[in-house]
């Protein structure tokens, strides 16, 4: 239940996003879904792949070049589906900031509903 309910809080951050900035688009809801799901993977699969690939650029720019990674997975998820799109690197860079915070906010409120015990 909780997957199901961030997988479509996440689409709905993704339509934030476009609302919120217009270097990022998407054209409708399915898309939405459709774009939150193959970022999702692109997350679980290729970023852990980067980041070791990236450890040493990572290191010297204290961190900062993990908001490159991601930004590499926004695109790169814009770039395989056709309801997503996004301008340029830097449209993908502030929209994964956005879709980064959103998410954020989505965990911790979920966090709050569904409680471990």
């Amino acid at each position: 239940m909780k997957l199901l309910l961030k997988w479509l809080l996440s689409a709905a951050a993704l339509l934030l996003v476009t609302y919120l900035y217009s270097g990022v688009q998407v054209d409708s809801f399915t898309s939405a879904l459709i774009a939150a799901l193959v970022i999702g993977l692109f997350n679980t699969v290729l970023r852990p792949v980067l980041v070791v690939l990236t450890l040493p650029v990572t290191i010297v720019t204290m961190g900062l070049f993990l908001f490159v990674v991601n930004a590499l997975m926004f695109w790169a998820a814009a770039g395989v589906l056709d309801g997503f799109h996004v301008t340029s690197f830097w449209a993908a860079l502030l929209g994964s900031l956005i879709y980064s915070v959103l998410s954020l906010l989505i965990e911790s409120a979920l966090g709050g509903l569904f409680l471990e015990k």
